[in-house]
């Protein structure tokens, strides 16, 4: 690490496990080491929690939360809507932070830094106007109360690939709610959580509301809290398989649970489609975050009438992307987040060419140091490949020509995800029947971007349970309560 700012930046992240308001140490003084994917060099060193450790989270969090739950909306609020105030000062080095650990191009860690922001503001806002409602019951004996309250101390998994919205987009719900947590971070880009951490305490969080644990034993810490009778909600984002073996963990407690799990999404491209607004969103929706997203576009399902223009158009842009560490200027593909990912790209692009698929360009990994895979577009992908199947989280679009509406459908349903979809057509009424025929808890009709803090993130299918952000976010943190009083005539 040769650039002054960097190191500066890195020296300034916590390395400790955030617990009852202190920074401290693993026991044992175990640390796990943080790469830069760009180059594979060790860029910090962090506390490495025991199980232990994420009992003394938990129980930070089970003390903290009568008091924080009793602190009124308005107070916790301010506390949140500070939170975003201090990231807006510190974006420029949250941003740096995120490119350096994960790999994205600077312009994109910007990005995040804007929208993981928006939970801060947005949640900020809904706090003091979370309310229930209080009537007459229709048989005219009494009146009824209902009434929202905080679920309890909650455990927050988090994915290496959006390090601060992923974060945002939890904490802020369960705050605003009046919850504590405990959050544990992906192995792999845990700084952005930390630095995130240090500035909620900055913005007067108070201790024991929110306890950070990075560690190695993911799973014997993970089923140590969640089986803590005082844990009462669960939110994890990150791979089907592994969202079924917590929810099976999750059971024997009956916790609330959110699960953001793996996607498979169809971009549907009608020949009627404004070709150069579809381009765009392609690009948007396949190579945001190197095509590393759940939302990322998967199959890219294009009218037979149009799929050469479509494929040559996309071929053109795609070829002309510049590679390299995303803190170089232009760069728009930054590296994968490791080999297992390279791997896994080339694995995918191989056996659609096996089948009959072609690559009009890239299809390889990158020589040199680092974890790069060439964006790559792979033609006339066949029925039956993997690349159909499998999320390929990285820079790879495969398209696959479809003949009429019928048959987009059957093609864009034909997986057991359904997070989002795509839709590409200037045709009113087609689109109203795709926004009811296709299979997906979220979808963009002529956009290649949905996410945002004020809509409802979350899908159908094995894509997952509950929502985050919108109105719904917060109620995934609240339970309701009705209460009968007498008929204060009677």
């Amino acid at each position: 690490m040769t650039d002054p700012r960097e190191s500066e930046l890195l020296a300034s992240v916590p390395t400790g496990l955030l617990i009852n308001g202190e920074w401290r140490q693993a026991t044992g003084g175990r640390t796990v080491a943080v790469n830069d994917p760009a180059t594979g060099d060790v860029i910090h060193e962090i506390a490495d929690a025991t199980v232990d450790d994420g009992v003394a989270a938990m129980d930070a969090a089970a003390e903290a939360f009568p008091s924080w739950a009793a602190t009124p909306a308005r107070e916790r609020a301010e506390i949140l809507r500070r939170a975003f105030d201090l990231l807006q000062e510190r974006k420029e080095d949250v941003a740096l932070l995120m490119t350096l650990e994960m790999g994205k191009p600077l312009a994109e860690a910007r990005g995040e830094v804007a929208y993981g922001g928006e939970f801060l503001r947005w949640f900020s806002e809904v706090t003091a106007h979370t309310q229930g409602r209080y009537g007459a019951n229709p048989e005219g004996t009494g009146r009824m109360i209902v009434s929202h309250h905080p679920v309890g101390p909650c455990y927050l998994i988090t994915p290496w690939n959006f390090p601060l919205a992923m974060a945002t987009r939890k904490i802020a719900p369960a705050l605003a709610a009046g919850c504590t947590v405990v959050i544990k971070p992906a192995t792999l880009t845990p700084l952005t959580t930390l630095f995130f951490a240090q500035i909620l305490q900055d913005a007067g969080v108070p201790a024991g509301v929110v306890n950070v644990v990075t560690t190695t034993d993911t799973g014997p810490v993970s089923e140590r809290i969640i089986s803590d009778p005082r844990l009462r909600k669960l939110s994890f984002t990150g791979s089907t398989p592994v969202g079924v073996k917590l929810l099976q963990q999750a059971a024997p407690g009956v916790l609330r649970t959110s699960m953001e799990l793996g996607g498979n999404a169809p971009f549907v491209v009608f020949e009627d489609a404004d070709l150069d607004k579809a381009v765009e969103g392609a690009m948007l929706a396949k190579f945001r975050n190197i095509g590393q997203a759940c939302t990322a576009a998967n199959r890219f399902l294009v009218q037979r009438g149009i799929v050469e223009d479509f494929t040559n158009r996309v071929t053109e842009r795609v070829r002309a992307m510049k590679v390299g560490r995303g803190t170089e200027e232009g760069v728009q593909i930054g590296p994968l987040i490791d080999d297992r990912a390279v791997d896994k790209a080339k694995t995918l692009v191989g056996d659609a060419v096996e089948r009959g698929a072609t690559v009009t360009t890239g299809g390889a990994p990158v020589d040199g140091p680092g974890t790069f895979f060439e964006p790559t577009v792979v033609a006339d992908v066949q029925p039956g490949s993997d690349i159909l199947r499998e999320e390929i989280f990285g820079p790879v679009l495969a398209i696959v020509p479809f003949d009429d509406e019928d048959d987009a459908v059957r093609l864009a349903n034909d997986t057991e995800y359904g997070l989002v979809s795509y839709v590409f057509t200037e045709s009113f009424a087609r689109g109203q029947r795709m926004i009811d025929r296709l299979e997906t808890g979220m979808m963009g009709l002529n956009v290649g971007v949905v996410s945002n803090a004020a809509a409802p993130f979350g899908g159908w299918k094995q894509s997952g349970l509950g929502r985050e952000g919108g109105d719904e976010g917060i109620h995934e943190y609240l339970q309701t309560k009705y209460t009968l009083t007498a008929n204060p005539y009677a």
